[in-house]
């Protein structure tokens, strides 16, 4: 178990105000219906939806987003949005919450990753998704590029948000991460299944447990397994460190030497995993900024993870929060 006394989380509390964070990666929307159902449709034998509620809330990379500004750091989102209503949404948004999006190219040739939810008598019915899985143009590329060098002198961290939409290709990893290997940025990492072995030389790798089993083509079960697949992932690699999320079994943290840390989980109820990894991937990042070392860092992203796990939806960490509790649960 790591310990933090309360001075040092003092440092990092104040450590976290103000960190620019780069979060490049795929920009989506939530979108929710939310009503009754109290008939049948008289054209087909289905059952009709009265709205009572109609909602968006940032998904993807711009939750993790506004998860670092819910910290106190200053996001940049790095992404694309499609040129269509959903776009205009996700714009107004983020001028909602005060969130640059000088950075969120518009791109006509592909639709605002939107995924909806209708919510019938409380009862989740049925999700849409309006999506492009194939990837950007080499053009908006090249663009995403000369926005990041414009801004790579100005940055505490990049964080690589990856949910296999496009955004981020093989070739813009390289580049990404080649860029923030000259600057000597601490650059994080949120893998999908897809471009896994791409996201080589990197601070932190952060996978969960099934992404992992899939990838490596193991079942992760035992203490053993845990170490084995922690093993391989800096081997292959060539992470400083690698954070491997385990659902209720916590997190475990390795590190070049084989220096290896569990973490329990610290959620007390769980009422809903969704955006759990958003959470953890924004807390660890702006820690390591402020200045924590990657067990404390690791430590604070685990706490709000749990935090989060107990509310419904798909809810940012509050910093204020996140350290009360952490001091509360100390005394």
């Amino acid at each position: 178990m790591i310990e933090i006394s309360k001075n040092r989380l003092d440092e990092l509390k104040k450590g976290f105000e103000g960190k620019r964070i780069a979060v490049i990666g795929d920009m989506m929307l939530d979108g929710y219906y939310w009503g009754d159902v109290k008939r049948i449709s008289p054209e087909a034998p289905v059952p009709v939806l009265e709205v009572e509620e109609e909602f968006f809330r940032f998904g993807g990379a711009a939750n993790v987003a506004l998860n670092i500004q819910t910290l106190g750091g200053t996001p940049i989102p790095v992404g694309v949005i499609g040129y269509d209503n959903y776009g205009t949404i996700f714009s107004s948004l983020m001028k909602d919450k005060n969130i640059d999006d000088d950075y969120v190219l518009v791109d006509d040739e592909r639709p605002t990753t939107t995924k909806t939810r209708v919510i019938a008598n409380s009862q989740h019915v049925v999700r849409i998704d309006k999506e492009s899985k194939s990837n950007i143009s080499q053009k908006i590329e090249e663009k995403i590029i000369v926005q990041l060098a414009n801004l790579v002198n100005n940055l505490d961290g990049i964080i690589l948000q990856d949910y296999n939409k496009g955004v981020l290709t093989p070739s813009l990893i390289n580049k990404v991460i080649s860029i923030s290997k000259q600057k000597n940025i601490l650059t994080t990492v949120d893998p999908k299944f897809d471009n896994f072995f791409d996201f080589k030389n990197v601070t932190v790798f952060k996978p969960n447990l099934i992404e992992t089993e899939a990838v490596l083509g193991m079942k992760i079960i035992s203490d053993e397994d845990i170490s084995s697949a922690g093993e391989r992932l800096l081997l292959e690699l060539n992470a400083q460190y690698v954070l491997l999320t385990l659902g209720e079994k916590g997190i475990a943290v390795f590190e070049k030497d084989g220096t290896e840390k569990r973490m329990a989980t610290i959620a007390r109820k769980v009422a809903d995993v969704s955006g759990a990894g958003d959470t953890v991937i924004s807390t660890l990042t702006i820690a390591l900024a402020a200045g924590a070392n990657v067990y404390e860092a690791s430590f604070l992203a685990n706490y709000a993870a749990g935090i989060v796990c107990g509310e419904v939806g798909i809810v940012p960490i509050e910093k204020g929060k996140l350290f009360e509790t952490v001091l509360k649960d100390s005394k």
